[in-house]
């Protein structure tokens, strides 16, 4: 029920009249908590060893790392064509 209340209040966000930073600050809060519970309860990492939980973090650490680097290298202002001049 807390995930369904937390997407519920997505969706409501989404058609709020905020500023659009706020909208998007919130979104993000709101899926980190989401994430947060999916892995804690019912992937069941709250009861799992330490050291299990710590390879799961590294491991997201490094993908969100990549994902941040992909978005920098490949993103809008890289794909702006060059001026051509004679």
């Amino acid at each position: 029920m807390i995930l369904a209340i937390i997407t519920g209040v997505e969706i409501l966000l989404i058609f709020l009249p905020f500023a659009k930073w706020l909208v998007i600050g919130l979104l993000v809060a709101l899926s980190a908590v989401k994430f947060l519970f999916v892995i804690f309860f019912f992937m069941h990492l709250r009861w799992d060893k330490l050291l299990c939980t710590g390879i799961f973090f590294i491991g997201l650490v490094l993908g969100g790392g990549t994902l941040w680097a992909l978005v920098r290298l490949f993103g809008a202002a890289a794909s702006i064509p060059l001026s051509s001049s004679p």
